[in-house]
């Protein structure tokens, strides 16, 4: 082991800095000022950059959010979904097989196996400002959540591709891909960045891709495949050298860690800092929170909203178990910014459109509504009587849309057209911005201000929704180079 020329130098340091929020321990900040904190936990939270990169950020300092009180949940439904079932449906009386060759435009409500043809029909609802809309069936009880005014709709967003690595990856980041491969950060990861440096978790990804190119690796997207995953990371592992014996080894390598010369050595701050990670992650019995099949009346609350299984061995890989795991890291204070897949695929080139699409949507946005009334159940906790959903931001998307017309096999192929939904903090809610066209649903060029269709307005893309969540934080100008002016029509004034 190096030579440790001033063993109490570093030490001071560390306990001059430390978080009064953790009594004995230094912050993540403490860390990354102290060089402790390097690509460490790269192994358990996905790609970072470089050391040199991170240095730079901590020296420069990230962009600082005016607003604290935001978390972030992002829902991913894969495989590209049928908007006109849900997101951005047409009329079947104006939009049908007599005029197809003309709008390019075919609901296909009467050819769907699931419900029935009346069922599967959209239905008009009113507005925030009381203007009749037209949603999908398959967005279920999520209806009721944009009649609340929980939610809005953004339509016409372009995606300028047609293939799923890139839609996704576009959707994650903000920017396009350079081929197949992420260009940039996620947008999860630097939302981690400006608000997470505190949580254990900062930044949580459920079956869900996290990129982290620019930004402090604590930001870094903790990835798991499973609730059971997270469970097994968070809990403790039985000691085998004993309580005394453990002791002393950590402040031996403590010790050792807080060397100048150790200090120095990228390999010596990885392995230090992943030791402090764990140690943080598995010190407060967190992983109990997650155990959404023990035998207690918090857990049985909870499976009985989401519908889990108490037997299934399963179930803690379900979807429904992934949308309560979403919302107890946020609200239990372990994560800032959480990332889940919440849909089986969708990617329906042939007559399984017919069978599988519009259930697997259902399904999806029926456990966004849970997740919805979860949060809005829970009180936030600073006396204000404010709830959770005041306090979260949600976008549900998918990396693009399917074809407005069948094709030979009665199912459809890809679009570039997409819509998404937000709702939760700072979004208004029980609107339609944006619009696809009447012919073929193309993107249409819109008001970034207003979110309505304006000729020499702007095509929306993803960034431009990312920017508006930006801009709600208080934060000018553009340090994240996504080149785009923000959706503001969305956020509430």
């Amino acid at each position: 082991m190096a030579a440790c020329e001033h063993p109490q130098h570093r030490a001071h340091l560390l306990r001059h800095h430390a978080d009064p929020e953790r009594p004995g321990g230094p912050s993540r900040r403490d860390l990354l000022r102290l060089g402790l904190f390097g690509g460490a936990v790269t192994a358990a939270f996905g790609s970072s950059g470089l050391w040199s990169s991170l240095a730079h950020a901590v020296e420069n300092g990230p962009p600082v959010a005016k607003v604290k009180d935001r978390y972030f949940l992002f829902l991913y439904f894969p495989g590209a979904w049928d908007i006109l079932q849900s997101l951005d449906p047409r009329d079947p009386v104006a939009f049908n097989e007599g005029n197809v060759a003309k709008t390019n435009i075919l609901p296909g409500y009467d050819k769907l196996k699931s419900g029935t043809q009346q069922t599967n029909k959209p239905v008009w609802v009113p507005d925030a400002k009381g203007q009749p809309v037209l949603l999908g069936a398959q967005l279920g009880s999520v209806i009721d959540q944009f009649k609340k005014g929980r939610v809005s709709l953004v339509r016409g967003i372009s995606m300028d591709t047609l293939t799923h690595e890139v839609g996704r990856r576009r959707f994650i980041t903000a920017k396009p891909p350079s081929g197949l491969l992420a260009r940039g950060s996620s947008c999860a990861t630097w939302l981690s960045t400006l608000l997470g440096e505190k949580e254990i978790v900062p930044n949580l990804a459920l079956r869900f891709e996290s990129y982290n190119v620019d930004q402090p690796n604590y930001a870094s997207g903790l990835k798991v495949s499973s609730v059971a995953d997270l469970v097994r990371a968070l809990k403790q592992s039985p000691d085998a050298l004993g309580a005394k014996s453990s002791a002393l080894v950590d402040a031996f390598l403590a010790q050792q860690a807080a060397c100048p010369s150790a200090a120095a050595r990228a390999s010596w701050s990885v392995a230090e800092a992943s030791r402090l990670k764990g140690k943080q992650m598995t010190a407060g019995g967190l992983d109990k929170l997650f155990e959404f099949q023990a035998k207690t009346p918090e857990m049985e609350k909870v499976r009985g909203h989401y519908g889990i299984s108490a037997t299934d061995p399963g179930a803690m890989s379900s979807l429904p178990a992934q949308a309560a795991m979403a919302v107890t890291a946020l609200t239990s204070g372990v994560s800032r910014v959480v990332s889940a897949t919440l849909s089986d695929g969708l990617d329906t080139h042939f007559e399984d459109w017919t069978s599988q699409q519009c259930p697997r949507q259902l399904a999806g946005f029926e456990l966004v509504s849970k997740i919805l009334d979860d949060l809005a159940s829970k009180p936030f906790g600073d006396q204000s009587g404010d709830s959770w959903l005041d306090h979260v931001t949600v976008l549900v998307f998918s990396e693009f849309s399917r074809s407005p017309t069948l094709n030979q096999y009665t199912g459809r192929d890809h679009h570039l057209t997409n819509a998404c939904l937000v709702g939760g903090a700072g979004i208004v809610g029980g609107r339609v911005f944006g619009a696809s066209s009447d012919v073929a649903m193309a993107p249409t060029a819109a008001s970034l201000k207003t979110g309505m269709p304006q000729p020499g307005g702007e095509i929306v893309k993803p960034e431009h929704i990312y920017m508006a969540f930006q801009h709600q934080l208080g934060i000018g100008g553009d340090p994240y180079d996504l080149r785009v002016g923000p959706l503001t029509a969305i956020l509430k004034v």
